[in-house]
């Protein structure tokens, strides 16, 4: 409101400009809905590229069309995707096993202290991670605390086979955590915050006793070194065992501390025995690959907290399971204060560290109601719900389901892809592999044409690196997806991703070869072709919409008209928020037609229109002849926007003419 002026003097008051810019939202945005070997399920998780993919989904899975698909994608131009995993159904003990891989610590004896299971949580909310791959999880407990009666230490590994050699994969620490709810070490908060493999929780275990127990060390923990001081030099025998390992399985290593050193060193020495024992000519080459990379820990302080030599998973170049553990024997040379005792070693090493279990992949096919999901719940396909914003949706798992299930999947996706302002990408199945199949297909799932959805013909053959790379039979919705993103950046979204240009990236060869004759049969059915040509290679070679058969005359017949009308639909439906509870008068109707009109002007500048001037081009009109005075008593502003839309040259006619002779003027 304007300054109120009290005393003599200047005043500046600041006056809005009414100038709203309005920006034009994404347009290759890419959304895929699949099974993959892993990652949250029925989340949607942003990526930027197959390394994010295979990060939190696995990568490439033989039983995952889906995961080609969005390699495809991001070979072929594309730069974001949400994905979405549902599970691998199947039987009924497929089900009950693809909860996720689980596991319940104890306090060491039959007091369950929290479960584990393999998880983390996506945009503040828990998410299971069902799989086998949850089975790989190993979780080790420490005491090298702050307080190490009360508190303790957490290290989860995932610990797989690469190259016949068993590495971690990843693992995470989580240092003085407590049980105690409600403190800033509450383990169960912080490992479910901090955690990308775990969830912790006490659903349906007993009540924690007081003080709360903690989870039992575990692991390779060796047993008490008492009497420990910096006494006399001493040399301890230590004998190494692997357990479950063919002879030789042990390894006699001599340690001597020097006179009035500190304990501590112990730790270091055994590592250094232990490397030099992995370099001797009768360890099997299998053991001599743990013994090199072993780090251990020298825990307690000597006094009220006897010393135990503990290794750490983590801290290993290559991982072990509970049957190739390491335990610690011996006893000191002498007796006295200085003697060193290896109390009960075989009993108290003998734990494993904590491993997930019961985690199972699932079985095929997965259901057409899986995929689809539950909108209420957010699952499946509206799990895309809690996404801001996609404009490419791909499927490429319901061309493999029976004829029925496959168009249900598909017009549940149309239907959900016109309120989301997207388009959906239809894959044919492997089997639809000639002319005569293709129009059979067509014919039987004419309920699939609409204005929102394209199909592309025939599939596509893909290198596979799970096989050699050989060629692997592959839907191109992914790969067309991928061509959109590079059109639109190079481009413009009005631009038809088809042409010589539109070039099939990490696409050995077609399904089928399409003649001149047979594309002129399916491009007025609206099925876009994909041909391969002599220089140009294999490339998009049709743009209409599965609405753009020559017999429907739609207006969106062709894709980029569509696309580029969703285009305008979704940035003025966002750039026009602030119009809402604004007094509705001139003034406001004033601000409209400036905001839109630069909008409109700024695109028509990059060539987005037909015309040679605005005029022609497009118009934004809101004014007393758009809202009549019933409209402002109703509370409603009416905002006409046309605009002359680019269309494709999609048949060139060269005529030629022989002249009969040349007459000079």
């Amino acid at each position: 409101m304007p300054v109120r002026p009290t005393y003599p003097g200047v005043y500046i008051e600041e006056i809005a400009s009414g100038v709203r810019t309005i920006v034009g939202v994404a347009t290759s945005v890419g959304a895929f809905v699949d099974a993959f070997s892993r990652g949250p399920q029925d989340v949607a998780v942003q990526i930027f590229g197959m390394a994010d993919f295979t990060r939190e989904f696995g990568g490439l899975h033989r039983d995952s069309p889906g995961s080609y698909a969005i390699r495809q994608f991001f070979e072929n131009g594309g730069s974001e995707a949400w994905v979405v995993r549902v599970a691998r159904t199947g039987s009924a003990t497929a089900t009950d096993n693809a909860v996720g891989a689980t596991q319940v610590l104890t306090d060491g004896g039959a007091f369950q202290v929290v479960r584990a299971t393999a998880g983390r949580r996506v945009r503040g909310r828990r998410a299971v991670d069902p799989g086998y791959w949850g089975n790989n999880l190993y979780i080790d407990i420490d005491y090298d605390c702050l307080s190490p009666t009360t508190q303790f230490n957490m290290t989860i590994s995932e610990i797989v086979d690469r190259d016949g050699r068993r590495t971690v994969a990843r693992t995470e620490t989580f240092r003085n955590l407590t049980m105690r709810p409600g403190l800033p070490g509450s383990a169960v908060d912080v490992v479910n915050e901090g955690s990308r493999l775990v969830q912790l929780d006490r659903d349906g275990l007993a009540a924690l006793a007081e003080p709360p127990q903690r989870p039992a060390a575990n692991g390779t923990l060796g047993g008490e070194l008492t009497g420990l001081n910096s006494g006399p030099a001493t040399t301890l025998t230590l004998t190494v065992n692997l357990v479950g390992r063919p002879a030789p399985n042990a390894q006699t290593l001599t340690i001597t501390k020097a006179a009035n050193a500190p304990w501590t060193e112990v730790r270091s020495l055994l590592e250094t025995a232990i490397r030099n024992a992995a370099r001797g000519a009768t360890v099997a080459t299998a053991d001599r690959d743990i013994l090199s990379g072993v780090s251990v820990k020298l825990l307690g302080n000597g006094g009220t907290t006897p010393f135990r030599l503990h290794v750490v998973p983590g801290r290993f170049s290559v991982g072990f399971d509970p049957a190739t553990r390491f335990l610690f024997d011996g006893a000191a040379a002498g007796a006295g204060a200085d003697g060193l005792r290896l109390s009960n070693a075989q009993a108290t090493v003998a734990n494993a560290f904590w491993r997930l279990g019961s985690g199972q992949d699932g079985t095929m096919p997965v259901p057409d109601a899986t995929i689809t999901g539950n909108e209420a719940a957010k699952t499946g396909l509206y799990a895309l719900e809690d996404v801001d914003l996609f404009n490419i949706l791909c499927i490429p798992r319901a061309a493999d389901l029976a004829d029925t299930s496959m168009r249900a999947v598909y017009s549940e996706a149309t239907t959900y892809c016109e309120r989301r302002r997207a388009m959906l990408l239809i894959d044919v199945p492997e089997a639809t592999n000639d002319l005569e199949r293709a129009q059979a297909w067509l014919t039987a799932n004419e309920v699939l044409r609409h204005r929102n959805a394209a199909v592309y013909f025939p599939r596509t053959r893909v290198p596979d690196p799970l096989n050699g790379n050989r060629p692997r039979a592959l839907g191109a919705s992914g790969t067309i997806a991928g061509l959109y993103a590079r059109t639109d950046s190079a481009r413009g979204v009005w631009k038809a991703p088809a042409g010589t240009d539109a070039r099939l990236r990490n696409v050995d060869s077609l399904d089928y070869l399409l003649t001149d004759l047979q594309n002129g049969v399916l491009n007025p059915l609206g099925v876009n072709c994909l041909r391969t040509f002599p220089v140009y290679g294999t490339v998009a070679w049709g743009s209409r919409t599965l609405e753009g058969a020559d017999a429907l005359a739609s207006d969106f017949k062709y894709v980029p008209v569509r696309r580029f009308t969703l285009f305008l639909e979704e940035s003025l439906y966002r750039g026009t928020k602030w119009v809402v509870f604004e007094p509705n008068d001139e003034p406001l109707w004033a601000q409209i037609r400036l905001n839109l009109g630069a909008f409109m002007q700024s695109l028509f500048r990059q060539g987005a229109f037909q015309g040679t001037t605005p005029r022609e081009a497009y118009f934004v009109k809101c004014d007393r002849e758009t809202t009549t005075q019933d409209d402002i008593n109703r509370g409603v502003v009416n905002i006409v926007v046309g605009f002359a839309p680019l269309k494709p040259a999609e048949f060139v006619i060269i005529q030629i003419q022989q002249m009969a002779g040349q007459i000079e003027t």
